[in-house]
């Protein structure tokens, strides 16, 4: 028999692009004021797995992840919401000029966070859902059928990789969140 438990905090990040990397990097400082500081970022990468975004951003894109502290995972609504916020400040004319997809990593699992319903993601209340992107088994990260191919790439799937072992030290480190907001 299961009983009532405090789930692991979980490790937030948010993957951010546009066209221009200091007005990205302005979103993230405006976000960082709610979610905490930002304790580490990736490369910035060409943003070009899709089409999806030109009408409304134009190309080229760039893309990086920023990595937070620890939080409860239900704070992934708040979160989302909070990314949209800012989102709509940086907008210009009704067109979006930076994209903030916050999410959260675990020893077993990525998970995002979106507006967007389809068949595998679950409910979490505010119009927010989640959905796992990608599962860690065999001593990596894996997509799964849903995975965005930009996910599924490898050099993501590495980054998600090392931050896990982050996240094992941070879960070592501190039993106390570590990000404010």
């Amino acid at each position: 028999m299961s009983h009532p438990g405090t789930p692991p905090e979980a490790l937030y990040f948010v993957s951010a692009f546009g066209r221009e990397k200091e007005l990205v990097l302005k979103a993230v400082e405006a976000l960082s004021r709610k979610l905490g500081p930002v304790k580490f970022t990736s490369e910035w990468w060409p943003f070009d797995f899709t089409d999806y975004y030109t009408p409304e951003f134009g190309k080229p894109l760039v893309r990086a992840f920023f990595f937070f502290g620890l939080r409860p995972q239900e704070d992934l609504v708040q979160v989302k919401h909070w990314a949209y916020a800012v989102e709509q400040a940086f907008s210009q004319e009704g067109k979006r000029r930076v994209n903030l997809d916050p999410g959260y990593l675990l020893l077993s699992r990525v998970v995002l966070s979106t507006f967007k319903d389809f068949a595998h993601r679950l409910y979490l209340g505010q119009g927010v859902f989640a959905e796992v992107t990608l599962i860690f088994r065999g001593g990596s990260f894996r997509p799964l059928p849903w995975t965005y191919p930009d996910y599924a790439h490898p050099a993501t799937r590495d980054l998600f990789n090392r931050m896990r072992e982050e996240y094992k030290r941070l879960l070592r480190c501190s039993s106390t969140p570590m990000a404010g907001g």
